[in-house]
């Protein structure tokens, strides 16, 4: 029995079967009304040559990071960077076609990884800047710093692109309310006090990865929060644009979208 703060999300075998029937199972038929807010169960690599070519306004990848990870029994295992490089290229090879000319991608990935993939980003797309999340939680290293960072690297396809500057502004305290003409300059007071909607940064330290208190938390070992995507998104797209996850993990982007 769970505690009752205990609030991941558990699904049965045969409750999943219900949800897993409303996915999309891949053939060489689907078109993009088959696919609209659809979860397509199959191998990216795969499937991806066979969706509709131009359709993808916003791409979140959050691919394998270069780590040996074993996911309920299917084990990633950790390659040397030549390796990963050769895998990163083929999954942008892949997905690239999907790609609207004004379509924006971001990458997730740690410190190690990040260091070939921001490197391999830079031959295909136009990179505009590397966003740190400080997602705190992490295993503690005895002869090491503990990794509580990772990176979001931020791309285009050329420089027409969508960025909803006023959806993710930061609203933060005044510290010295200048005034023009006697008026706020830049500010405004409210219940909370004098505050500014600034712009917001490569640094992200308000975010939390999802804990076993939070209603979004599940079983997913390396599950993205739903709060760090609907920035992205928020961003990067407009109402009615189409959002791609290539690895879609536990479905937060889907959710989140």
């Amino acid at each position: 029995m769970k505690s009752s703060r205990n609030k991941t999300i558990n699904i049965s075998l045969k409750d999943g079967k219900g949800y897993l029937n409303r996915c999309i199972k891949w053939n060489n038929k689907l078109s993009f009304d088959d696919i609209k807010n659809k979860i397509i169960v199959g191998d990216t690599f795969k499937v991806s040559p066979k969706l509709p070519k131009g359709i993808v306004d916003l791409m979140i990848v959050d691919p394998p990071y270069n780590l040996r990870k074993n996911y309920n029994g299917n084990v990633f295992k950790k390659t040397n960077r030549e390796e990963y490089r050769k895998f990163t290229k083929a999954w942008i090879e892949a997905t690239l076609p999907l790609l609207k000319p004004n379509a924006s991608i971001y990458v997730c990935c740690d410190w190690e990884s990040s260091m070939v993939i921001g490197d391999v980003l830079m031959e295909y797309f136009n990179v505009r800047n590397r966003i740190t999340w400080q997602r705190e939680k992490g295993r503690g290293a005895k002869t090491n710093w503990k990794n509580g960072m990772e990176d979001i690297w931020f791309c285009t396809m050329t420089d027409n692109y969508t960025f909803n500057l006023d959806a993710v502004k930061i609203r933060r305290k005044v510290v010295a309310p200048y005034r023009a003409n006697g008026k706020p300059k830049d500010w405004e007071e409210t219940n909370d006090g004098k505050v500014r909607n600034t712009c917001p940064s490569n640094f992200w330290d308000d975010i939390s990865i999802p804990y076993w208190s939070m209603a979004e938390n599940t079983a997913h070992p390396t599950q993205k929060p739903e709060k760090l995507l609907a920035k992205l998104i928020l961003a990067s797209s407009n109402e009615g644009d189409i959002v791609f996850d290539p690895f879609n993990g536990s479905g937060s982007t889907s959710v989140t979208a």
